[in-house]
């Protein structure tokens, strides 16, 4: 799995277990709703941590707990 996949695949995951929208999750986070949805559609594939920061804060959960998954796990990283 890719690196953006896996990204991607968490923020559906925790949008599920906390039942948070993405309208929701963009003001939780103070991104915008483009920048969540593009992510979450998998638009963008190179989201910067800065951003995964913020969207962790969005969650109320720490950078760690974000990437303490086993998608991450076996995770492929796209070329640049």
């Amino acid at each position: 799995m890719q690196l953006s996949e896996a990204v991607q695949k968490r923020i559906i995951n925790l949008c599920k277990e906390q039942n948070i929208t993405l309208n929701k999750l963009a003001t939780n986070s103070g991104l915008s709703y483009s920048t969540i949805f593009s992510i979450f559609y998998g638009k963008s594939k190179s989201p910067k941590l800065a951003t995964i920061l913020h969207i962790c804060e969005g969650f109320n959960i720490e950078l760690t707990d974000f990437f303490k998954d086993s998608l991450f796990k076996d995770v492929e990283f796209e070329d640049e």
